[in-house]
């Protein structure tokens, strides 16, 4: 029996960066033997099983073959006699292909390590076609180490535009779409999970509503950029400057996309393209299957960001009309979220990068004047039932008439 350290936390420890989980491959042994030894089962699929100290996967090395579409459809055969370099060749890259002994010793049969010399993202064999999954997952490691000046090799590349051509890309269910896709967005540049994608066509299929943004002129004078897809991926740059929050990213990814359903004739404006957008947003939310706290931020942020521009100009019952639309006094947090969306949405223009919009900074005034005011101490003094929303209105209206003067 030997035992192997595999994959990410190989690929990690050459690159110089912190390990976070630990993997293993066993080779010589059978899940019999494992279980004699203490070691708990947890596979479904293929014998895995956790260390009986330190809780570690140990993974029983194992040959796999093509038996339908999508990324479920294999046959895995694990047995004493499958070799290292029989399971490291299944894996999807180079660098992810690398084994470490129990003694220290690389094992790098498929070049990993000249990959990582090379900073290129390479398929190990011609199967990484047969997992459609494969193309999310590259195009999530794309934007990971993008920050290290990674990139996707060539021929890696004409491999993934392969695969959506032949249509394994739609084998692909909502839940693990959703999976990738926020993993991604977590990422330092998820931008660069949206470009792969948009390359090699999977975007065209799994986010309709975000590839037809590209190409979509609008106002100079407002957007420098013109292209509504530059735009968008300038607006999930900022995201990813302002916030580590995935569902500010995700909300600034989607804010735009009633743009894309614009009539030809009406370019390059969007009349009324924030409510043509709330229903394209419910329907990826909804195919996606994303949770309900990150379909609501991307939903208010789609259907409110205008006004968030036109902070300046509301009058003061009109932002307060907008801060209880918001519920931003039972729910500041959302609120605030909404706001870095939004700032990210203003940021997200050629020459606006490193501006300050003043919209945040009068929008966090009036929030601060207006939810200072309590409906307790309203309830002291008497006000029942709609009077005393009546009257918690009228006095955080005249409190923002004072910040706005």
């Amino acid at each position: 029996m030997y035992k192997y350290l595999v994959g990410g936390c190989v690929r990690d420890k050459l690159l110089g960066l912190p390990i976070k989980d630990r993997d293993w491959v066993v080779v010589g042994a059978s899940p019999q033997e494992m279980l004699d030894l203490g070691y708990k089962a947890v596979g479904k699929d293929f014998p895995v099983f956790l260390h009986p100290q330190t809780r570690e996967e140990y993974a029983l090395a194992r040959t796999e073959r093509k038996t339908g579409p999508g990324y479920t459809g294999f046959a895995f055969h694990a047995a004493p006699d499958v070799t290292l370099e029989q399971d490291l060749i299944r894996r999807d890259l180079t660098i992810n292909a690398i084994a470490e002994s129990e003694d220290g010793k690389i094992i790098d049969p498929y070049d990993g390590q000249q990959d990582l010399e090379l900073k290129l993202l390479r398929h190990v064999s011609p199967a990484f076609s047969e997992d459609p999954l494969r193309i999310l997952r590259i195009a999530r490691f794309a934007a990971r180490f993008a920050p290290l000046g990674f990139t996707i090799a060539k021929e890696t590349m004409q491999l993934l535009k392969d695969m959506v051509n032949s249509g394994e890309v739609n084998a692909l269910v909502p839940e693990r779409v959703w999976q990738e896709t926020s993993r991604a967005l977590a990422e330092d540049q998820p931008t660069v999970y949206i470009e792969v994608l948009r390359e090699c066509g999977a975007l065209k299929v799994l986010f309709p509503e975000i590839d037809r943004l590209f190409g979509v002129p609008q106002p100079e004078n407002y957007h420098p950029e013109i292209d509504t897809g530059v735009h968008t991926l300038m607006v999930l740059e900022q995201a990813a400057k302002l916030s580590t929050d995935v569902n500010v990213r995700f909300a600034a990814l989607l804010h735009d996309l009633g743009k894309g359903i614009t009539p030809e004739e009406e370019w390059p404006k969007h009349i009324a393209h924030e409510k043509h957008g709330v229903p394209l947003v419910n329907d990826v939310c909804n195919r996606l299957k994303t949770p309900k706290e990150t379909r609501e931020l991307a939903l208010i942020v789609t259907e409110h960001h205008l006004l968030y521009h036109r902070a300046a100009e509301l009058k003061p019952s009109t932002m307060l009309k907008v801060l209880n639309t918001l519920d931003a006094f039972r729910r500041p947090q959302r609120f605030q979220q909404f706001l870095l969306a939004c700032e990210a949405d203003s940021r997200g223009r050629i020459g606006y990068e490193d501006t300050q919009p003043e919209q945040t900074e009068i929008y966090q005034r009036c929030y601060k004047v207006a939810a200072a005011i309590d409906s307790k101490e309203l309830l002291a003094q008497g006000f029942e039932g709609k009077a005393i929303g009546e009257e918690l209105d009228r006095l955080r209206c005249a409190a923002i008439s004072q910040v706005k003067k």
